[in-house]
């Protein structure tokens, strides 16, 4: 039953913390008064970069002659070149109807012809905005480069399942790939394997390769034991466990891996572009270096489409393993269910399955004519029915054929670019007219703008920060004050570890560089959620606001990152706020989409008992729901957190300062020690804050169970 909020425990500190808190407040009055601590010690500078500068000169003096290079890299970067060149030719040579059917048909035989229409739209949509080819070259590296992520993934993730040990070591080599931002990786990336496509299908590989590996593990984690135990009574090997239960069972979890190391790769291609990967991405950086937001908004819409299209059927992939009743003709294909009232949704429904039972039984037929006809002569019955029972498949490919000569008869391989969208005009337009008009005007007495706000944001915000951390704290309270969160939410295991790994950015050199970096987050990050939690409750409360903010969540949450600079820094100008308004757009989805999942999720029996206790509507939600919903709403801006300091490199290419301009200069200037550092800060404080708030949630979630009880 529930007593009452956690809100309202009498707070209690630990003795250890008190201490903790009187050695903080010790340390500050010795900095003010006595001795002042300063900046952090450069003589301790590890001077990481000198040996990883030495390496980068040897592996280009040795690049065409070490066997490492002979023996491995060069045959590597030969088979995937060879695997990415086959596919582009492929999806090149074939025309673009037979690429839409099969896309149409392959939907529509997933899931229902809503998705289905869905995935033929979002294809026209690229050809129409005069990026078929782009958008084909851009395919061709997902595939390559999601095909081989799984073929490592997803045996790791099985060898880290049946080996705890492993799992351990794959751990932290997890968290580093996908914390460590991507401009740091391409730096090694660049020298093992040169100027090309290749590199950036490695990068999309070791970005992509993480979910693959932690879902498939997990996976097979959560079989349940009985079942295994039973396997192995009836006398199953070890090998038949896995292929037969484990791997069964665990295959709606793998397949949302699958379809997770889809996104991430797909949300690499424009920073894969840095390196030579073309398609789209190329085209989205091309337009952000000359200012034209119409040129990669178009690019930019193309990737979400593909992201759409990919994500609806890797998902409809993945529900076809789990057992489920399909009666077609007690549900709708292409309309919603709601609206089965309306007699015209009915007699449309009813035509479309007649249309299907027909053209079933017709496909049936061929395929049974074609069958008898080629085994029926060797009494090959059993070849018959299999043909009979894949109908669908032989009709589709037979279908295809004749349609791959008959476009070919009629040259129609190249989309045509006679009619294109008008996209590219008004976006550039709506910019213009919101720059000369929105970054400074007057109303009274009083400016307002984009310009003034910048400032505001700057002079109440960032330079105090930044001065707080920079001036008035010193570098060892910094480290004590993180090693005392650790300790209230977790214990002296992590507050060790976090002082450890934060007193490690300042042996990189990089002190200085993260506490700019790190007012930059805590801006961005609390202007995100004051924005994103309202939203997110007004979700959970109203169905309508919901609706609303699904499909534009969606396309933030799936449009390049890249492409948020140039309207910022048209409405902004160069500096930090531009890097901390995009931050704001990239971060805002994950904690509006938590909140309102947290508070939709609450215990209904405990929100039905304050409903009958007399509570309102606003009681219920303050008292109760948000109190439940508490867990997921720490995990919500968990992902925030994370997902702007993914974007402090990207807002280093427009003056964002910090750790993100040095990582941008090392790629920029060849700089590979400097980069690396601070990629290796960016991903200490990254764990960092992902360790406090993982702990701080679990936390929360078990004060909640146990007032629960």
């Amino acid at each position: 039953m529930l007593n009452r909020s956690p809100f309202s425990r009498r707070i209690q500190f630990p003795p250890h913390l008190i201490l903790m808190s009187l050695l903080i407040i010790s340390l500050l009055f010795i900095n003010h008064f006595i001795f002042n601590f300063g900046d952090f010690p450069k003589s301790w500078d590890i001077q990481l970069r000198v040996p990883i500068d030495a390496f980068k000169m040897w592996v280009i003096g040795n690049r065409t002659t070490h066997p490492i290079f002979i023996l491995f890299f060069d045959p590597l970067s030969s088979g995937i070149d060879f695997l990415l060149r086959g596919m582009e030719d492929f999806l090149l040579w074939l025309p673009w109807p037979v690429i839409v059917v099969s896309v149409f048909l392959f939907a529509q035989k997933l899931t229902d012809l809503r998705v289905a229409f869905l995935a033929v739209g979002s294809m026209l949509f690229m050809g129409l905005v005069g990026l078929w080819i782009e958008s084909m070259q851009t395919l061709a590296l997902m595939v390559v480069s999601v095909f081989i992520s799984l073929a490592i993934g997803i045996p790791l993730g099985i060898l880290a399942a049946r080996y705890p040990k492993f799992e351990v070591v794959m751990r932290p080599i997890l968290d580093a790939m996908q914390t460590m931002p991507a401009f740091v990786y391409l730096i090694p990336v660049l020298l093992f394997f040169g100027v090309a496509r290749v590199p950036s299908v490695v990068a999309t590989i070791i970005y992509a390769i993480p979910p693959s590996i932690r879902l498939t593990c997990l996976g097979i984690r959560q079989v349940p034991h009985e079942t295994v135990e039973a396997a192995g009574a009836f006398g199953s090997t070890s090998r038949q466990i896995l292929y037969k239960v484990q791997l069964p069972l665990a295959m709606p979890t793998i397949m949302a891996g699958v379809n997770q190391t889809i996104m991430m790769a797909l949300s690499i291609v424009v920073i894969a572009a840095l390196i030579g990967a073309g398609g789209l991405g190329k085209v989205v950086l091309d337009a952000l270096r000359s200012l034209h937001v119409g040129q990669a908004m178009e690019a930019g819409l193309a990737i979400v489409f593909m992201a759409i299209l990919l994500d609806r059927l890797s998902y409809a992939l993945a529900q076809t393993g789990q057992s489920k009743v399909t009666l077609y003709w007690l549900r709708f294909r292409l309309m919603p269910e709601r609206a089965r009232r309306f007699t015209f949704a009915q007699m449309i429904e009813q035509g479309l399955e007649n249309l299907y039972r027909r053209g079933h039984f017709l496909s049936k037929d061929i395929i049974t004519t074609i069958a008898k006809l080629i085994f029926g002569r060797f009494g090959k019955e059993e070849l018959i029915n299999w043909g009979q029972q894949h109908a669908y498949f032989f009709t589709s490919s037979l279908f295809l054929i004749i349609l791959l000569g008959f476009t070919f008869r009629l040259n129609w391989g190249s989309f045509p670019t006679t009619s294109q969208l008008p996209i590219q005009a008004p976006i550039d337009q709506a910019i213009t007219w919101m720059r000369d008009n929105l970054y400074q005007y007057q109303i009274g007495n009083i400016t307002v703008g984009t310009g003034p706000l910048g400032a505001f944001i700057i002079g109440y915000f960032l330079d105090p920060i930044d001065n707080f951390l920079q001036h008035w704290l010193a570098w060892p309270i910094i480290i004590l004050l993180v090693a005392a969160m650790a300790l209230a939410v977790s214990g002296w295991r992590l507050a060790l570890f976090s002082a450890s790994i934060t007193f490690c950015i300042g042996l990189l050199g990089m002190w200085e560089l993260a506490l700019i970096t790190l007012s930059q987050v805590i801006v961005a990050v609390t202007l995100s959620l004051i924005i994103a939690l309202p939203l997110g409750i007004l979700a959970a409360v109203n169905d309508t606001a919901e609706a609303i903010l699904r499909p534009i969540l969606d396309v933030l949450q799936t449009i390049p990152s890249f492409v948020y600079l140039v309207p910022v820094i048209m409405l902004f100008d160069i500096g930090r706020v531009p890097g901390i308004m995009a931050s704001i757009l990239y971060a805002l989805p994950p904690a509006i989409r938590l909140t309102s999942l947290g508070i939709r999720q609450a215990n209904p029996e405990a929100v039905e008992a304050a409903k009958a206790f007399g509570s309102t509507p606003f009681q219920t939600l303050v008292k109760v729901q948000l109190p439940l919903a508490l867990p997921s709403i720490m995990m919500g801006i968990n992902q925030t957190i994370m997902m702007v300091l993914a974007m402090v490199v990207v807002a280093g290419m427009v003056g964002g300062a910090g750790l993100g301009l040095a990582a941008v200069d090392g790629l920029a200037r060849s700089q590979t020690g400097r980069g690396i550092e601070a990629g290796l800060a960016i991903v200490i404080m990254a764990i960092v804050m992902d360790r406090l708030m993982q702990a701080w949630a679990k936390k929360q979630e078990l004060t909640r169970h146990l007032i629960e009880k």
